[in-house]
């Protein structure tokens, strides 16, 4: 997990200051604006009211929201301009590690602190995001507590039973693989991994041919494009199918306890 803390350069040069100015903004609970979608789901739980000030504009989108639509719309959301940033104010902006230069220097150069979370791959990945995040709004307690929760949910999900070979097939054709967090729910719920045991790693595209030809146990369609709900998928003899949500697949923090209730209900059905 890509992970950097950057304020910004003039109070550094504060000689005797710099330490000051950044122990007052900590004690005052320092205003966020979010522009990473799975930072926005960890905020809302751990950031005191009134400190997050805006969301990413995919935590209002129905189809790609990770954390519960209600939730996300009662913040507004950006779309990640400076200049739609800079009218809100803020004290940090939570970005991912892919913001653009010309964007990060903006900001920066307008005394704006960024903090850049990366991608997470594992529950140790995640519960360090949710640590990191709640040390920046300044609520390391409520983040404890979110892990915790986290953990739970994680540890409750493991199952005792016969692993279920499973096809997790997303649009585009492409398969989750080893690394990957969606491999780590799948794993931690009772499910293998049909497409890595075949040597296909994330994001390998998997045409519907060779799915027919050597079906999994389970098929568990992840997306609306057609391939993956054609007829046919039906028809295989003892091949189950199921749907999961795809907004589940990439955020942890919150998102895993829900990503887990869904697997095992899936994985109950299975028997």
């Amino acid at each position: 997990m890509a992970l950097r803390l950057l304020w910004f350069p003039a109070f550094a040069g504060m000689t005797g200051c710099g330490g000051a100015l950044e122990t007052e903004r900590a004690s005052t609970h320092p205003t966020i604006v979010s522009l990473n979608p799975c930072a926005d789901a960890i905020l809302h739980e751990v950031a005191a009211p009134g400190q997050l000030l805006a969301v990413s504009h995919y935590s209002h989108d129905p189809g790609a929201t990770s954390m519960v639509l209600a939730d996300a719309l009662q913040y507004k959301a950006t779309g990640g301009t400076v200049e739609e940033v800079l009218a809100l104010a803020p004290d940090i902006v939570v970005a991912d590690t892919f913001l653009a230069p010309a964007t990060r220097e903006a900001l920066e150069a307008a005394g704006v602190a960024i903090v850049s979370v990366g991608m997470v791959s594992s529950l140790e990945d995640s519960l360090g995001q949710i640590a990191l995040l709640g040390e920046t709004v300044g609520a390391p307690e409520r983040a404890a507590l979110l892990a915790g929760t986290v953990q739970s949910a994680w540890d409750n999900a493991a199952s005792d039973a016969a692993p279920v070979a499973t096809l997790l097939w997303q649009d585009g054709g492409i398969v989750a693989g080893e690394g990957s967090l969606a491999f780590a729910l799948l794993e931690q719920s009772g499910f293998t991994s049909h497409s890595a045991a075949r040597g296909l790693g994330q994001g390998a595209y998997l045409p519907l041919e060779q799915v027919l030809a050597d079906p999994p146990e389970l098929i568990l369609a992840s997306g609306g494009e057609r391939v993956l709900t054609h007829p046919v998928l039906g028809a295989l003899d003892g091949v189950r199918y199921a749907t999961f949500d795809s907004a589940l697949l990439y955020c942890g923090g919150p998102t895993i306890p829900r990503a887990l209730e869904r697997l095992g209900e899936i994985r109950r059905q299975a028997g």
